[in-house]
């Protein structure tokens, strides 16, 4: 009896000792600083009650269920709804028996899932329901998504990054996808959004966590990331409250102590909290803090403050939803009571939940045994125990279905979670400095480095960034022998590179500080961190620095669209969630002009489908198998995004090298539409020739012939008669079919200069020849359309002559060095490597050899590999540059080409009546006889290629769809083109249409 006293004694002094505060009003705090925060002005006023919102309302279904479930516990059985325990799905059997004990005898309400996996999560969470007598509750902590947890899944972008995006639709989609995946496996709680405001950068555990430190701006995204998820059904717990930002000690090891007034943590730290409280917040995840001046009892931390919990949480904040301490094991709350003893002061305090207690068997007994001993009344376990009710029946625990195991990594997986993602990034960027608007990179002609610092992976931003342009790496390790070779370049792009992970250290170190003082000292610099923005504190003066950008993170999808926004393919939206010491502000970030050049994204982001478009791998297998062509590149891009890029087998049958994105290969014919073409239509566009002009006054040396009077129009509508072509290399070739020493020399000579092949050169006065045997060619008797290369031989000639400069350098100095296409090129062994070019043919009818790195076509081989109809090498991303100019009519990179006015004239079928489906230069056959689906639009144009290749558009869907091959390797074969006749090509292109989502 005399023990039962003293316990009861305790009891009560310790229930005095938690609530002899409730009615001071002493918020005296003593070495409370100077606080600039307290002049902030910005005041939020809580609604009336009656406009507060509800997303899961209350009914008399509900009611009922409750009081029936609540009727027929046993106290044991009410204790248990108020634990929370730590499940996990990567640890063994013992584990797992464990959790089945604490359900089975313990009655324990719910699981809070850590480290593992979706499909043995979803398994136990099925066996662990199947044990409990009132349905679980299960909960995750997954701030940005699954993936904090579990392997497989998605991760979202960091609330820090989030944070610097100003479009809140896009925050709550984050949370809507959240939410699907979290009932997807059966989890009814997401422990976020985090409402801590990060006004300390040297917080060691908040941090990114944190959406910034401003209050405004973590109210607007926690709402918005609360509403996404609370939608869908699940519910959103807010933490840590009141308020974990501005600390220095990391609650898991120690009790921190937060030493500012009540004015202070009225104005700043619950700010969020009130307002998200009026949009529905469903709970409260409560921080264990040392607050003296809201708690003012020595070291009592916030979770087990009667004060904190009851009285400003839910009596003078109005908050009535469910409320879960943190976790019990952190030191911030186990170095203050031992199990049971620990509880106990939680639920006085006013929590109704108990999250990842150390030792529930313990507990319990304590627990018990304050219910026995009236420390703990009905009412109070009544209270807690019927809200937690209340919202199983929410959940819709009270008609519990297991989780469907089919397809749970597909469903956790979405494709449209990469959509979002771009969009995220597209809007997060941050540019803060930009002098004399280097930003975006406009002159593609200038020469650009790239040097790294950090420590973590770089390869998918470099890559991103030489999709633009040229762009070299640079290294060395000694910073005055790298600045010596910077002075090569124009332009240093500096990239710090750190582990995306948010708990690892992403500062610069010493050295890595000093080299970027030195670098941007001596060389105009683009500083851009994919980091947190607190990486940027050590640097004392941004001066030297020209352009700086943060990126937030080292993801592949932050890299590729940070290389976007240098090149201006998006302009800059972000801005900064926290401030930089006085260099910048919280909310700075400069806006950038968008450029017409292509981006990259997710085909869902222009409205067509992955699923779909992902059936071209199955084609390209098929023309692989089919011995059709070893490799193949294809791309598309849709309304000026890059969707779909890939490269498949290999360059030879023998398997020896893979196709990349970066190999070249002959695009034949297609030269004359990325080379000779372009250049014909700016002579155009400066009425330096007509529809009606003549070839004698184009091309002198056709006067007095056959062909003098051909018009422009005829020639490029291939309407003028012309023989379709002639096997000149015959006439050089000896009795035994090789080259005869009469034309060929195979070591370089004066006359003999001309490169046709590995060690074989010809007369150098042979063009003259080729041309003299165009124009002594016969025409066909009856003028109708014939496919000539004699068309684009003769204008060759006509630019040459016109301009006074070579075709090779007219087309890289009027449009590949300002395109950014450093893939495109004649003669491309004197640039790149043979293994990074694919060869066309084993030839053994010319030249004898194996052709890689030479024209495939024997009289542009004849011409020096540079002729008019064909020699050029590129990849699809170059050639997509070119296609993507003529869909913007004449345009890109806000570069203005040649008229709208020109790119019409030639995009004009002018033959039509006479059954001739040509505009001027481009192809526009898209029936049964085109190279084409039969499904694209009239108004669309390309071009093919001989050796495998299609390059096509469709303005009226805004298409860019390029395919290139080697279909000739070895050799054409006596099967001749399977490729054609497999209708590769165009079942590729049918694809691409079926894609669009209408």
């Amino acid at each position: 009896m005399k023990n039962h006293f003293i316990k009861i004694s305790l009891y009560a002094t310790l229930i005095l000792l938690i609530t002899n505060c409730a009615t001071k009003k002493n918020n005296t705090v003593t070495d409370v600083k100077k606080d600039p925060l307290l002049n902030d002005t910005v005041i939020y006023v809580a609604k009336d009650k009656s406009a507060k919102k509800n997303f899961f309302k209350d009914s008399d279904r509900e009611t009922a269920w409750v009081d029936s479930i609540y009727n027929k516990m046993t106290v044991r059985e009410k204790i248990g709804q108020l634990f929370m325990i730590s499940a996990y799905s990567n640890k063994d059997s013992l584990h797992t028996k464990e959790v089945n004990t604490l359900i089975q005898d313990y009655k324990v309400g719910g699981l809070i899932f850590f480290q593992g996996g979706p499909v043995r999560q979803a398994k136990l969470t099925n066996l662990y329901q199947s044990k409990a007598k009132v349905p679980l509750f299960i909960a995750i902590d997954a701030e940005w998504g699954l993936g904090m947890r579990l392997d497989s899944t998605y991760i979202y972008p960091w609330n820090m990054t989030l944070g610097a995006i100003q479009d809140l639709s896009l925050i709550e989609n984050v949370g809507r996808n959240m939410a699907n995946e979290n009932k997807r496996i059966g989890i009814h709680f997401n422990f976020a959004p985090v409402l801590d405001i990060n006004t300390n950068p040297k917080n060691p555990i908040i941090g990114n966590r944190s959406f910034g430190e401003d209050k405004v701006n973590v109210s607007n995204k926690a709402i918005a990331l609360m509403k996404g998820v609370q939608s869908q059904g699940v519910f959103s717990t807010g933490k840590h409250f009141p308020g974990h930002g501005d600390t220095a000690v990391d609650s898991h090891k120690a009790l921190p102590l937060i030493n500012f007034s009540k004015d202070r943590l009225e104005l700043v730290e619950l700010y969020p909290y009130k307002q998200i409280f009026d949009e529905g917040l469903v709970s409260v995840m409560v921080a264990h803090l040392n607050i003296p001046s809201l708690e003012p009892q020595t070291n009592i931390p916030s979770s087990a403050s009667y004060n904190i919990v009851t009285n400003l949480l839910q009596k003078e904040l109005g908050f009535n939803g469910l409320i879960f301490t943190d976790g019990l094991a952190m030191k911030g709350a186990a170095d203050f009571k031992g199990p049971g003893d620990l509880e106990i002061a939680m639920l006085l305090a006013g929590n109704d939940i108990f999250l990842g207690p150390e030792n529930v068997p313990a507990a319990f007994q304590k627990l018990e045994t304050a219910y026995t001993e009236g420390v703990i009344t009905e009412e109070r376990l009544s209270h807690s125990v019927k809200k937690i009710l209340h919202y199983k029946f929410k959940a819709g625990l009270n008609k519990y279905k297991p989780i469907d195991m089919a397809n749970i990594y597909n469903d956790l997986n979405p494709l449209k979670n990469d959509a979002l993602h771009y969009k995220l990034y597209e809007n997060a960027i941050t540019v803060l400095k930009n002098e004399k608007e280097i930003l975006p990179i406009k002159n593609l002609d200038q020469k650009i480095a790239y040097v790294k610092l950090g420590d973590d992976v770089n390869s998918t931003f470099v890559t991103a960034l030489k999709k633009y342009t040229e762009v070299t790496e640079v290294s060395n390790t000694n910073i005055d022998s790298l600045n010596n070779e910077l002075k090569k370049y124009d332009t240093v792009i500096i990239g710090f590179h750190k582990l995306n992970k948010t708990w690892e250290k992403q500062n610069f170190t010493d050295t890595e500080l000093l080299w970027l003082q030195e670098i941007a000292k001596h060389n105009k610099v683009i500083l851009d961190i994919f980091t947190k923005p607190y990486s940027l504190l050590p640097i004392t003066n941004f001066d030297d620095i020209e352009g700086l950008v943060v990126s937030y993170q080292n993801s592949s999808i932050s890299n590729i669209v940070s290389a976007e926004l240098l090149f201006g393919a998006i302009g800059a939206k972000g801005k900064l969630p926290v401030s930089v010491n006085t260099s910048f502000n919280v909310n700075d970030g400069l806006s950038t002009e968008k450029l017409n050049r292509l981006a990259f994204t997710t085909p869902e982001n222009v409205d067509m489908n992955s699923a779909i478009l992902s059936k071209i791998d199955a084609i390209a297998q098929k023309a692989i198998d089919g011995k059709m062509t070893p490799g193949m590149q294809v791309l598309v891009a849709r309304k000026g995004s890059v969707i779909f890029q890939k490269s498949y087998g290999y360059q030879t049958y023998d398997n020896a090298k893979k196709v990349t994105n970066s190999d070249l290969y002959d695009v034949a014919s297609i030269s004359k539409m990325i080379s000779t073409l372009p250049n014909v239509m700016q002579l155009y566009d400066k009425n330096k020739v007509t529809l009606d002009t003549q070839l004698k006054d184009m091309v002198p040396f056709f006067a007095k012939t056959n062909k003098e009077n051909m018009t422009f129009k005829d020639l490029l509508t291939h309407y003028a008669g012309l023989q379709a072509w002639i096997p000149f290399y015959k006439a050089t070739l000896d009795n035994n079919g090789k080259p005869s020493p009469k034309y060929y020399r195979k070591i370089a000579e004066s006359k003999f200069s001309t490169k046709v092949a590995d060690s074989l050169f010809i007369r150098n006065d042979y063009h003259d020849t080729i041309m003299k045997i165009i124009a002594n060619s016969p025409l066909s008797l009856k003028k109708e359309y014939k496919y000539s290369d004699f068309t684009f031989i003769i204008l060759k000639e006509y630019l040459e002559r016109k301009t006074h400069t070579k075709l090779e350098d007219l087309s890289q100095q009027n449009f590949y060095s300002s395109l950014g296409m450093n893939n495109t090129l004649y003669n491309p062994l004197n640039k790149f490597d043979k293994n990074n070019i694919a060869p066309t043919e084993i030839d053994t009818y010319f030249r004898h050899q194996l052709i890689q790195g030479y024209v495939h076509d024997m009289a542009a081989a004849m011409e020096g590999g540079v002729a008019g109809h064909a020699g050029i090498f590129s990849n699809s991303m170059d050639v997509a540059k070119m296609m993507q100019l003529y869909l913007q009519k004449g345009n890109y990179g806000n570069k203005q080409y040649f008229s709208e006015q020109t790119f019409d004239a030639f995009n004009t079928c002018y033959y039509k009546d006479k059954g001739v489906q040509r505009g001027l230069g481009f192809d526009k056959r898209i029936d049964k006889d085109g190279p084409t689906c039969a499904c694209v639009s009239e108004s669309s144009f390309g071009h093919t290629g001989f050796t495998g290749n299609i390059a096509w558009v469709d303005p009226e869907t805004e298409i860019v769809y390029v395919f290139l091959s080697n279909r000739t390797y070895p050799n054409v074969g006596e099967d001749g083109n399977k490729l054609a006749k497999g209708k590769i090509r165009e079942d590729i292109q049918k694809i691409i249409q079926e894609a669009i989502i209408k």
